[in-house]
């Protein structure tokens, strides 16, 4: 058998006053630990709330630019529309006037392509009641009554996608 003999290490065992000194260090650096990890989530939840509004931000950005440019292309095409109505003008004239065999498939055609895209006609019909709103009342006949009607269509008028382009220009009688 081997004797097994502990050696001295040298180090005395340590005092009860030490202990309490070691255990109070301990416990300020595990408050320290504490106070950096709760420093950092506060920093985390900053960054978070941060990113999140730019996020926000960002995402109303988007909405308003793709609002903008449908915006731009509605205005545009208004006025293409707008310019194109003495187009459309001179075509129903050359229909009711000309050869209207001719004529009528050019500007059936081009009525219908304009209707699918948005445009609305302002036509009254003669009796229906005259409003100031949609009807431009270019003259006047002498009538019975403090209603005014519409006695005649001098030129239509027009609508965009719903907001009026051009007035009807009508005879009233009242």
């Amino acid at each position: 058998m081997t004797d097994v003999r502990e050696e001295p290490s040298g180090e005395q065992p340590a005092a009860p006053a030490e202990i309490e000194g070691d255990a109070v260090q301990v416990a300020e650096a595990e408050a320290a630990v504490e106070s950096d990890l709760e420093a950092l989530q506060r920093e985390r939840d900053d960054y978070l709330d941060t990113l999140r509004r730019l996020q926000a931000d960002f995402d109303n950005y988007r909405k308003r630019t793709m609002k903008q440019q449908t915006d731009l292309l509605e205005r545009a095409a208004q006025g293409l529309v707008e310019k194109l109505l003495p187009v459309l003008d001179a075509a129903h004239l050359a229909a009711a006037h000309a050869d209207a065999e001719v004529v009528a498939p050019v500007v059936g055609l081009l009525v219908d392509t304009l209707t699918k895209e948005g445009l609305e006609t302002i036509a009254p019909a003669p009796g229906m009641a005259f409003d100031p709103t949609v009807h431009e009342a270019v003259a006047h006949e002498p009538g019975e009554g403090s209603e005014q009607e519409v006695v005649g269509l001098l030129r239509a008028g027009y609508r965009w996608k719903g907001s009026l382009l051009r007035p009807a220009m009508v005879t009233v009688r009242n």
